[in-house]
């Protein structure tokens, strides 16, 4: 990288370069950028020669000058100031000693850089910010010893008048705007009774007097000489406080402003501290002179090295031994290792690492940032500009980072172990201890092999058919209900409408577990078939009596959150619609085609795909009605039975048989599944494509 003869700052505003020497660099490397070959040569030898005599260059000599009087006057300064502090009024407040020394360093600053403003864009930096703490320190000074002697004053002053019987006062006051209260409330109360106004206007009418009573006497309470003092001490307190903080931020943005105005000359072409500081984050912004931002990423540095590194090599572990656990899984360990756990705290260690690598190129970036902007001229932010923008830009990450930590605990590491999981041997021999098996899990479901995969398609089939028809009878119902609600002929509508939600405000446990009974070999229902057709139906041993009645309960179910989407959508639609289609002379069945339908079905259509996954899904169902029943050892073996859908499968396979791996490879398919075709069913909806979600 060569130097420019021209610095830029951060809105691409250019500057002549101060530093003669770098710019005499500067321009002999663009002359051999831009000379012919038989002349490179020679500018090349000039430039070696001014390289050669950098301590000795006129510009490098005066700059050295100016750094040790720099040094010098420095030193002095602070011990000046500390003079001056001792001739101070001791009676002055800390925060004007404060400012009153600062004013005073300004002073002896803009003073000392004033022969240096054209040597150096530090001195006139440092003129700069001098001369605009001399400009407004003196009245922000003045003004907060104003503010200061206003409070003490109202802390000092002694109440007026005798307070007993203002306070006297007050009260009757207060009793006679409450007796005129009473009179106006009963006044309103008597034209109620004569029918003149209405309830809501009584109601209304009421709470205005009360409002004004309120406020009446609460401006009377301020007569009260003590109260008012208080009320006086108080605002006199936050106006101090309020003057201070916002004349600070005043001086501060100035002071920031004047940085933006000045760049900075470095000897540098390349960002030396980035390289140094990778591994150590906080170093490269000491190295920048940004040093309260160096804390902050010390505390990263910190985790990075005594949390997250040393935790993957396996120190602070429960059992486990961090990554290395992780490709082990506890293989050749004590007996009390589990394989599990391993895997646990290794992924756990993983995520740790994936923060530290975050943390890591998060301090690169910044460092870079910082010092290629320095290269070309941009001066580094102090901790006021970057403060303010954290607090502007960077607020939604801060406020993100514990949301980002927890979904990581309580959502990946669950999943990641699953997923892991799928790939492993855990199966009823193999508890404590188990190895990796790669894909053969995902084989034995896809071919059909194995105690645990041979009735997966079955079951996978029979589960397809439950989710297409439970939803869409459910779907079918609770829209047909809610054309039928909401149809003007309809007379009663509330009671109607109370009574479709009830399958959705009764707990479906009690209803699943109601139907379960009333089904069984003595149910209700089984003996009232029985008494009517003399047929005897044994409906929870038959496999597609059982399905079927499942099929119908869900469907009655989930009709009830159907119902409510499309009532609420019904009553939106426009009447104009309607209206112009009878004047088009369209039947019912074409305007509930044309119109109807669509408008439901645009404003839910992304719900009633989550229904649809929510039922392939819906376990409590089939386990409360019949266990997954009826059995068939036959087809499906012990694992599962004729009415079990996947998720059952999986219940049965991991609870209760403790194939754990086979269990997590299908809960992988199955969720990919899901998020593929609950993603179709997004993107095909109009709602969705509108970005009307």
């Amino acid at each position: 990288m060569k130097y420019s003869k021209l610095l830029v700052d951060d809105i691409g505003r250019t500057y002549e370069r101060k530093n003669r020497y770098l710019q005499e660099i500067a321009t002999l490397e663009e002359k051999i950028r831009e000379a012919a070959p038989g002349e490179k040569n020679n500018w090349k030898t000039q430039l070696k020669e001014l390289i050669s005599q950098k301590n000795t260059h006129p510009y490098n000599v005066a700059l050295a000058d100016f750094l040790r009087k720099e040094r010098h006057f420095k030193a002095e300064q602070k011990a000046l100031v500390e003079e001056f502090a001792k001739t101070l009024d001791k009676g002055l407040s800390p925060e004007v000693q404060s400012l009153e020394k600062r004013r005073k360093g300004a002073a002896l600053a803009e003073e000392f850089y004033r022969e240096f403003r054209e040597l150096s864009y530090d001195a006139d930096y440092a003129y700069k910010e001098a001369s605009i703490e001399l400009k407004l320190l003196p009245s922000i000074i003045w003004n907060i010893q104003r503010l200061e002697g206003e409070l003490r004053d109202a802390q000092l002053d002694y109440p007026e008048g005798n307070a007993e019987e203002i306070r006297k006062n007050i009260e009757a006051f207060k009793g006679e705007q409450k007796a005129l209260l009473d009179q106006k409330t009963a006044a309103l109360k008597q034209k109620r009774s004569a029918g003149l106004i209405s309830e809501k206007a009584l109601k209304n009418g009421i709470g205005e007097l009360k409002k004004d009573y309120k406020y009446l006497t609460m401006i009377k309470t301020y007569e009260d000489p003590e109260k008012a003092k208080r009320e006086l001490v108080k605002s006199k307190k936050y106006e101090l406080k309020n003057y201070i903080r916002v004349n600070k931020r005043i001086l501060n943005a100035d002071i920031a402003d004047a940085r933006r105005n000045t760049p900075v000359e470095v000897t540098k072409t390349l960002p030396v501290n980035t390289a140094l500081s990778f591994l150590f984050p906080g170093l490269g912004q000491i190295l920048n002179k940004q040093y309260v931002k160096a804390l902050f990423f010390f505390l990263g540095l910190v985790f990075i090295y005594a949390i997250a590194i040393p935790y993957a090599l396996g120190y602070g572990n429960y059992q486990g031994k961090g990554i290395a656990g992780l490709i082990s899984l506890a293989a050749g360990g004590k007996r009390v290792d589990k394989s599990l756990i391993f895997m646990i705290e290794g992924i756990i260690a993983i995520f740790l690492l994936i923060f530290a690598l975050g943390m890591y190129l998060v301090n690169f970036f910044d460092v870079k940032g910082v010092e290629k902007g320095m290269i070309k001229g941009i001066r580094p932010k102090n901790w006021y500009e970057t403060r303010t923008t954290i607090e502007d830009e960077g607020f939604p990450i801060l406020v993100s980072m514990p949301a980002l930590v927890v979904t990581v605990f309580i959502v990946l590491v669950p999943i990641m172990t699953a997923i892991l999981l799928s790939f492993t041997g855990m199966d009823p021999n193999r508890q404590s201890k188990f190895p990796w098996v790669g894909l053969t899990n995902y084989k034995l479901i896809a071919l059909g092999q194995g105690l645990a995969g041979s009735v997966f398609w079955q079951i996978f089939a029979w589960t397809l058919i439950w989710t297409v028809c439970a939803t869409t009878l459910a779907i079918a119902i609770g829209f047909g209900l809610a054309l039928i609600a909401n149809n003007p002929r309809i007379r009663f509508k509330g009671f109607f409408r109370l009574v479709y939600l009830l399958p959705w405000a009764v707990p479906a446990f009690i209803t699943i577990m109601f139907f379960s009974i009333m089904f069984s070999n003595t149910g209700a229902l089984t003996q009232i078939v029985k008494n009517v057709f003399n047929v005897t139906i044994d409906f929870k041993n038959d496999t597609l009596w059982t399905r079927t009645i499942l099929i119908f309960l869900q469907g009655w179910l989930g009709s009830s959150y159907v119902f409510l989407l499309s009532t609420g959508v019904l009553q939106a639609i426009p009447e104009d619609l309607y209206e112009a289609a009878d004047i088009d002379g369209a039947n019912t069945w074409q305007k509930t085609r044309r119109i109807t339908l669509p408008m439901v079905l645009f404003q839910t259509a992304p719900l009633l795909v989550t229904q649809y996954t929510f039922n392939f899904n819906n376990f409590s169902i089939i386990y409360l009605f019949n266990g997954g029943g009826p059995f068939n050892p036959t087809k499906y073996g012990n694992l599962a039975g004729s009415t079990d859908i996947l998720i059952s499968y999986i219940y049965k396979l991991t609870m209760d048989n403790q194939y754990q791996a086979v269990g997590a490879a299908i809960t992988i398919v199955i969720s990919l599944g899901l998020m593929f075709v609950a993603f179709l069913g997004f993107r095909n909806s109009k709602a969705f494509k509108e970005e009307r979600l």
